[in-house]
């Protein structure tokens, strides 16, 4: 159901984003991209071992810094730019993601402090919440100053959130690889 919500919410983010010109919203959008893959990586290594997990773990951490790192990118092309975004088709567009993330991450909220394949999916519904409150606080801000600036900042904090997050759900998984690593038989430690 995750994986359907998100893949379903990045389609309607991107068309949203582009007619509303608005960075948050495109960023979102990739978000819910790479939730959803992410979704699909932890539904394939579910009932695979701890190691197996803790890779496909690894991979989600580092697709989630990258989506991090790209989003810093667009974010600084689009305050050289200035282009002015639409702040209703933002708060409406926010409304609806919120309501989707929040749908999602309490279906989720039990796997909240399982291994690293669990907790990042977990991690990616939290922050996607977060963020669309701020998508929401953007768009009056954006209507409310005229500029782009609040919808530039609230896209610089899903940038942050991913990139935290990202170092977080790599810790934990290399700690969980190295721990099976060391523990698996045939092996040093």
């Amino acid at each position: 159901m995750a994986l359907m919500v998100n893949a379903l919410m990045f389609v309607v983010e991107i068309v949203g984003g582009m007619q509303a010109g608005s960075v948050s919203l495109l960023a979102d959008a990739v978000d819910f991209a790479g939730d959803a893959a992410n979704y699909g990586l932890s539904l394939a290594v579910l009932s695979m071992g701890l190691l197996w997990r803790a890779r496909a773990a690894l991979v989600k951490g580092l697709s989630m810094g990258a989506y991090g790192l790209f989003v810093l990118a667009k974010t600084a092309w689009a305050a050289k730019t200035g282009v002015l975004p639409e702040a209703f088709t933002m708060g409406a567009i926010g409304l609806v993601a919120l309501a989707a993330n929040v749908s999602v991450a309490a279906m989720l909220y039990a796997f909240r402090d399982g291994d690293a394949n669990m907790r990042s999916v977990w991690l990616c519904s939290r922050n996607d919440a977060i963020v669309n409150i701020a998508i929401i606080l953007a768009a009056f801000g954006v209507f409310g100053t005229g500029t782009a600036w609040p919808d530039l900042l609230v896209a610089a904090v899903v940038s942050s959130l991913a990139l935290a997050a990202a170092v977080s759900v790599i810790r934990q998984a290399r700690r969980e690889i190295a721990l099976e690593t060391a523990t698996a038989p045939g092996t040093a430690g």
